[in-house]
């Protein structure tokens, strides 16, 4: 652009003074394209937000509790799938599905996108019910309890972890509504969240939103990560919590998951299988079906679907 003002500025169809308000104009339309382009990435981010929101808010109401539900009182998280079979309006996904995941025990679930992963996790927070077999915790249909106390009582961490526009105590608090101010600030300790919001303009009383200060992807995740700490639940659902960010921030992610994962039965979605690796025991989902099941080095020895994908990833990622 700046050679043919020049070139225009030589044959005398444009003076010194257009070329300079010209290139002027130019950097001033560059700006707002680019000011246009981040505020359209900034919604496309909360739309998502908002959309998974009013997703569950709608599945609430489809799936009502039974009379005469009780409460479900989580002790040691056992999880128990029995014989069941799942499918939505475009096909099958589970059928008759069986799986026995101990108290206390961390399992990496893998899968390329359709092998149904997702939608294990939708099923354990009884987003949808089962026409056919039972899911148990703690020897407990699922079914037969308070939806209320099920969610209560397991703790999500999320890829894109939703904040409100509150300080960021609330935000943490929001894992136990009645938490203390110390409660909330050693959770932010744990979570490798108390230094960044020491920086914060009003610290843990900075709001957060779009009057307020906006969260990199790594500090929304250890806010996230603070508020489960906080919650305190038997059982952690971990789907996709480091994918979308940066090496340094994934690094002080993961050492706050490792204090989050500490005593607790826990289920991780990834398709970084790096981050998998170490987990007590790897579940490979393949179309509905679990079709190896085994640690890190049984699963590599073995030589099937697992290898194979560890062999193949894309920069540390599973291709779907």
């Amino acid at each position: 652009m700046l050679l043919v003002s020049v070139y225009l500025a030589t044959k005398g169809i444009l003076t010194a003074g257009d070329v300079i308000l010209f290139l002027t104009m130019v950097a001033l339309l560059e700006d707002q394209l680019t000011f246009i382009g981040s505020q359209f990435n900034s919604f496309a981010e909360s739309w998502g937000t908002l959309k998974d929101s009013l997703t569950e808010i709608t599945e609430s109401h489809d799936v009502a509790d039974v009379q005469e539900a009780e409460p479900l009182p989580i002790q040691k998280g056992s999880i128990t799938l029995e014989n069941i079979s799942f499918a939505y309006a475009g096909g099958s996904v589970f059928k008759d599905l069986n799986l026995v995941i101990p108290a206390g025990q961390k399992v990496g679930v893998i899968g390329r996108s359709g092998a149904g992963k997702s939608t294990l996790m939708k099923l354990l927070l009884r987003h949808y019910d089962l026409p056919v077999g039972k899911i148990l915790i703690d020897e407990k249909d699922i079914a037969e309890v308070t939806k209320e106390s099920l969610r209560a009582s397991i703790a999500v961490v999320p890829q894109e972890p939703a904040l409100f526009h509150r300080t960021i105590s609330e935000n943490i608090a929001y894992g136990k509504i009645d938490a203390t101010r110390e409660e909330v600030v050693h959770a932010a300790l744990q979570a490798q969240a108390h230094e960044f919001i020491e920086t914060l303009p009003e610290s843990y009383d900075t709001m957060v939103g779009e009057r307020g200060v906006k969260l990199s992807g790594g500090q929304r995740q250890r806010v996230a990560i603070a508020r489960a700490l906080l919650k305190d639940a038997r059982i952690l659902l971990l789907d996709e919590a480091t994918s979308a960010l940066d090496s340094e921030s994934e690094v002080l992610v993961q050492k706050a998951l490792l204090t989050l994962m500490e005593g607790r039965t826990v289920i991780a979605i990834a398709h970084r299988l790096s981050t998998l690796r170490a987990m007590d025991r790897l579940i490979i989902f393949d179309r509905g079906e679990i079709v190896e099941d085994g640690t890190h080095d049984e699963l590599i020895e073995k030589g099937g679907l697992y290898a194979d994908l560890w062999n193949h990833q894309a920069g540390g990622f599973l291709e779907d």
